[in-house]
């Protein structure tokens, strides 16, 4: 379990994180705020707890010992950037040439321009496969580090998404976790009325992955199972549920705000909820 303190650090750390996603879309007058607020807490708890990722990124010696992680809902990549200004990778006052001409923060994450990006992503239903290639090389090289793959639950409706699961299980991909962020809405509205993916933890299962579910905008919760996944003998499921647009009230649960930017009267009211 965290201690108070640690959860205390977590909590104001997301808290900047969501900050800086609202005020990257609102300057670039484009984006993703939704699904990239839902994902702010479990991202935080990776980068700061959980994870093996240098600040230094390919200047440390350890570099080919890191953890990777994959942003498979490339959309999301605010937060991701928001993410690795957090954690030292990149200068914070770069996030503000969001999706701007010349930019290394292009609007999916480009691996050519950034570090910290372990690959391109942004056509959904190839994180999860690109993860079982990085997992089946690190054990083909003797080298213990794990993949995390991050999806979006719209994702699944990918067949290529399950075409990874089933050869995850198959290659006994035991380094593999895969984080669903299960908001339950997607561009299109309900996940559910799109095309339903219930019962998730059932199908899973049924392809040989042990499966977590976890609140995902609980802190200790997201740490345990993070722990609890690393020491499966099988690729691990985490169902993470959450809120779409969680912690600014007027995005929360509102497919509308998957690709949308605030204006300026929203940007305030979302700055002045998120403690700012």
């Amino acid at each position: 379990m965290l201690t108070d303190n640690e959860r205390e650090d977590l909590k104001k750390s997301a808290r900047e994180v969501r900050k800086n996603i609202v005020k990257m879309v609102h300057n670039s007058k484009s984006g993703h705020p939704g699904g990239s607020l839902s994902g702010a807490d479990i991202l935080t708890v990776l980068y700061k707890k959980s994870l093996n990722i240098p600040t230094e990124w390919d200047k440390s010696p350890d570099f080919e010992k890191r953890d990777r992680f994959i942003l498979s809902k490339g959309h999301a990549s605010p937060l991701l950037y928001s993410i690795l200004a957090m954690k030292g990778i990149i200068p914070e006052e770069e996030l503000m040439t969001f999706r701007k001409i010349h930019s290394r923060l292009q609007g999916h994450p480009a691996k050519i321009y950034l570090p910290g990006i372990e690959t391109s992503t942004g056509s959904l239903g190839q994180g999860l496969s690109i993860g079982c290639g990085m997992a089946l090389g690190l054990k083909l090289k003797n080298n213990p580090a794990n993949v995390v793959v991050y999806t979006g639950d719209g994702e699944l409706q990918e067949g290529s998404c399950w075409e990874a699961f089933m050869q995850a299980a198959h290659r006994k991909l035991d380094n593999l976790i895969a984080i669903i962020d299960r908001n339950g809405l997607q561009i299109d509205g309900q996940t559910e009325n799109v095309m339903s993916l219930d019962n998730l933890n059932d199908k899973l299962r049924a392809f040989n992955w042990d499966v977590l579910e976890i609140n995902g905008h609980n802190y200790d919760e997201i740490y345990m199972a993070v722990e609890k996944a690393k020491k499966c003998t099988k690729p691990c499921a985490i169902i993470a549920h959450t809120i779409k647009g969680k912690g600014v009230s007027f995005m929360e649960n509102q497919a509308g705000w998957h690709g949308k930017a605030p204006n300026d009267e929203q940007l305030a009211q979302a700055l002045k909820e998120l403690g700012e």
